[in-house]
């Protein structure tokens, strides 16, 4: 099977019904069809052939969907990168995966043209126009050629949040399958309006909104970029009904003004990072949309566990294993953990990838014992429902006691004025590890009164003695903290100048405001009971 074939059945079924729209501009099921076999005629009269890499560097546009599928429909792998790449990482990306071919937006031409130098990649642009003249006199190559499940469809490169990325390499079955699940468990259908507004280059996009709106014959309207105001004024205008998203957009959402409503939405889907238990049920309770939080990686196409409606879903849990996908919770030797307790999320199913590009080491190591190894902490309880705690790597060591991160931040966002919180462990010469926090926030806040907010709540060790406050929070594209990123200020007792923010992106993981407090460490590094 080819996952193209899926595109290909569509066209038959739903034929002039319209699959994606970007503002006023709109593509039909046999059209996209048509467009997709041009691009794999084009590929062929490239030298593009079965296996080949071809790399994409597009937004959320339809032509993104043309090129994705027309590669698909050849036999050749897709590599989806951002466009937002700069040469040094499109150069690395390139080389790793060996792409004969970039088909990258007009916007990217300077940085691929200086990253596809010393590389074995040509590159084409996509001018919108320009390209479709261009497909105009290309004939159609209606086959599409047959694949086995197992054969690689697309390499996605990891974010990279904890260091160099991986090549994750997923097959068509992978995605075929997971696509499925995605459909059947939101009961997608001819009436649906998706929201385009994940990036397609990730799994959750790909899978979530592009593979399983073509599987069930919805329409994707697309968004090439997430700002709250104009998410809103797309799914009013275009009668969107399924809306899918990270914690950060739902967060932003909430900050929009002047927005009461959004009961026009039958689903709301939240995954990519931890939904803060707080955000979410703001968020129900002034739009009057639920949302539905479920968990997965890119090795896992994405999705692997899920809330259900009614009965099925629990607040703060990423729910249970989706269909034919098993999931437990083991310690540092791979044994399974009674409920309760916390270990490693580990997973196995037909969603799991093949493994790493060309990193036979570390695929062994992340799929041993048969298992895919997630990297994640957590625990399930009696009636199988998965809870995140964090990424193992993230865990705090305090003076020789453990604090999870999670169980921190949703104290934090408890707080009013919290807009968002990351809890970082920093280096401490006695205690080994100190627990601090970085903090975007609604309205002014002095720290001593979120420390004192947050030690309310919990075991003396774990409220963070460092606070310190950002514009925003430095994220991946799918909305997850990047915590490495994050570089704590000297102590402050005082903010700088003005209103002691601190500017955003880079500069706002360096130096901004707060305190440093170890007054609150006892004897030997011991916190107080």
């Amino acid at each position: 099977m080819n996952l193209a074939d899926r595109l290909r059945t569509a066209a038959g079924r739903f034929g002039g019904r319209t699959v994606l729209t970007l503002d006023r501009t709109g593509l039909s099921y046999r059209a996209l069809d048509a467009m997709s076999a041009r691009v794999g005629e084009l590929l062929r009269r490239r030298g593009i052939g079965r296996g080949d890499r071809v790399a994409i560097m597009l937004p959320n546009v339809p032509e993104f969907a043309v090129v994705y599928y027309g590669a698909l429909r050849i036999g050749a792998v897709v590599v989806p990168l951002d466009p937002l790449l700069k040469r040094r990482e499109i150069a690395a990306y390139l080389g790793d995966c060996a792409a004969r071919l970039v088909i990258a937006w007009h916007a990217c031409a300077e940085a691929v043209e200086a990253g596809t130098a010393g590389t074995c990649a040509d590159y084409l642009f996509v001018v919108p126009e320009e390209f479709r003249r261009l497909l105009r006199g290309v004939p159609p190559e209606d086959a599409v050629v047959p694949m086995a499940g197992g054969e690689t469809a697309v390499i996605l490169y990891s974010a990279g949040t904890t260091g160099r990325a991986k090549g994750i390499e997923l097959s068509h079955a992978n995605l075929d399958v997971n696509a499925a699940t995605v459909a059947r468990m939101h009961a997608l259908g001819v009436d649906d309006v998706v929201l385009g507004a994940l990036p397609l280059y990730h799994a959750f996009g790909q899978t979530c909104a592009l593979n399983a709106a073509v599987r069930a014959g919805a329409r994707l309207t697309l968004l090439p970029r997430f700002e709250p105001g104009r998410a809103l004024e797309v799914i009013r205008r275009d009668g969107v009904t399924v809306f899918q998203g990270v914690p950060a957009m739902y967060i932003a959402l909430l900050d929009q003004p002047g927005v009461s409503d959004l009961s026009m939405l039958r689903i709301c889907v939240s995954g990519g990072a931890a939904m803060p238990v707080d955000v979410l049920r703001a968020y129900e309770t002034r739009f009057g949309c639920r949302i539905v939080e479920g968990y997965g990686l890119s090795e896992t196409s994405p999705v692997s566990a899920a809330n259900r409606a009614g009965a099925g879903r629990r607040p703060g849990s990423i729910g249970r294993p989706v269909r034919d996908v098993r999931m437990r919770v083991v310690d540092e030797r791979d044994r399974e953990v009674p409920p309760g307790e916390i270990g490693e999320i580990v997973v196995r199913g037909p969603n799991v990838m093949k493994g790493y590009w060309n990193d036979p080491e570390g695929t062994a190591e992340a799929l041993r014992g048969g298992w895919f190894h997630t990297g994640d902490l957590g625990r399930v309880d009696g009636d199988g429902f998965f809870f995140l705690v964090g990424r193992r790597r993230d865990v705090i060591i305090r003076g020789g006691y453990t604090v999870y991160p999670r169980e921190v931040e949703e104290v934090l966002y408890e707080h009013p004025a919290v807009r968002q919180a990351a809890v970082v462990g920093v280096p401490h010469p006695e205690l080994g590890e100190e627990v601090a926090a970085a903090v975007a926030v609604r309205a002014e806040v002095p720290p001593d009164e979120l420390r004192a907010f947050v030690k309310e709540r919990v075991a003396a060790y774990k409220y963070p003695r460092r606070v310190w406050f950002v514009d925003e929070l430095p994220t991946s594209p799918t909305g997850k903290v990047i915590k490495r990123a994050l570089e704590p200020p000297a102590a402050a007792a005082r903010p700088r100048g003005g209103d002691g923010r601190a500017p955003s992106h880079d500069a706002a993981r360096r130096a901004v405001r707060g305190g440093l407090d170890h007054r609150d460490a006892g004897p030997g590094g011991r916190a107080p009971s």
